[in-house]
């Protein structure tokens, strides 16, 4: 019997029977569509000549214009809007198996998080962590979805010019490791034809020289602006700034927001902001005249000590449960709805923020 079945493993012949018996049909002609179909041969013996393809020729560029349409039907294939997921590092008599990073990765919507202002930073953070250090380790699935989301962070930058310099970090870091794994490493340590990951690392350059030609327009503000307001409101502004490239940039653009920026007590909000009293004692740094110089201060505690990450809405883990999910604020205080299905008495006491590191160390097992 002819072989006429959509199937993983060939897209199939069409055949004819005749006296002689099964014959497979050679195709004449421009695009062919679906095989399954029945087909005319007289439509296909046309006298345009110009575009032939015969035998195994056709057979080939046939095979080629259907994977490329598959692979453009299935880019989101792998693309799941789950709210939550349960997190098990073991099998039971209930359950078997365990999840997985790459499966996390899948699972969870992380292509409607990065719309959102207040996660995306978050999104952002994780996938720079998952660039240096857990690429390998995803699966063919996760890392197909995982670049997926990447396209869509840099075209969200290059559209909303929102946090570009992140952006350039995660790409910066995501190079360097593709290029190790890719040329130096080896192919054996990656999922896939290396001629994929070095087109990928191609892409990663365009992003990054289309960041670096990202150009913002100035701002047109009928209101009033920046430099209008009140020096004490400047400087409440900049004390509200946790990284400091965010307060030196933002002080080369006036002389007043210079001086402002170069402020001590400005300064020393920050390092408590991100470090604690016990790693002062150990790197305290004295200018010439004995006083503390809090902004060198900063500089050295970061060379030794991780800082304080803050992020405007990060995915909860739920310890009774061991559900990991995005927690809708709007919904927790209009619906009381703790985000995902949990027995507890009081699930708020089981919840806990993830930081992205915290996310990773969660599948590590």
């Amino acid at each position: 019997m002819p072989f006429l079945g959509k199937d993983w493993r060939s897209p199939g012949w069409s055949w004819k029977k005749t006296d002689d018996g099964w014959k497979r049909i050679i195709f004449y002609g421009h695009e062919l569509e679906d095989n399954n179909k029945e087909i005319d041969l007289k439509a296909l013996c046309s006298d345009n000549k110009e575009n032939v393809f015969v035998g195994e020729v056709c057979e080939l560029a046939s095979t080629k214009r259907k994977k490329d349409l598959y692979n453009n039907n299935t880019k989101s294939q792998f693309v799941f809007t789950d709210k939550w997921i349960y997190v098990q590092k073991g099998s039971t008599k209930e359950r078997h198996g365990y999840c997985t990073l790459g499966e996390a990765l899948n699972r969870l919507d992380f292509s409607s998080a990065i719309q959102d202002l207040s996660r995306f930073n978050y999104v952002a953070k994780l996938f720079q962590l998952i660039a240096r250090s857990q690429l390998r380790n995803l699966s063919g699935a996760a890392q197909k979805n995982y670049f997926n989301i990447l396209e869509k962070i840099v075209r969200k930058v290059l559209d909303d010019h929102y946090n570009p310099r992140l952006v350039k970090d995660l790409l910066q870091d995501l190079s360097s490791t593709l290029h190790s794994l890719a040329i130096h490493v080896g192919r054996c340590v990656l999922v896939g034809n290396v001629n994929i990951w070095l087109c990928r690392l191609k892409t990663i350059h365009e992003w990054k020289q289309q960041l670096n030609n990202l150009h913002i327009p100035k701002q047109i503000c009928n209101g009033v602006s920046f430099n209008e307001l009140p020096l004490h409101t400047q400087n409440d502004i900049l004390c509200k700034l946790s990284d400091a490239c965010d307060i030196i940039n933002l002080g080369q653009a006036t002389p007043t927001l210079q001086s402002l920026s170069e402020n001590s007590i400005l300064w020393k909000k920050l390092c408590h902001f991100h470090f604690s009293d016990k790693q002062f004692c150990k790197n305290l740094v004295l200018s010439k005249s004995d006083h503390v110089d809090w902004k060198l201060m900063y500089f050295t505690l970061r060379k030794h000590y991780p800082m304080r990450e803050q992020y405007g809405d990060t995915l909860h883990f739920c310890k009774h449960c061991s559900i990991l999910f995005w927690q809708d604020r709007h919904l927790t205080l209009l619906l009381k709805d703790c985000g995902h299905p949990c027995t507890a008495i009081d699930p708020d006491s089981c919840l806990m923020p993830i930081s992205p590191q915290h996310f990773i160390e969660l599948f590590q097992f």
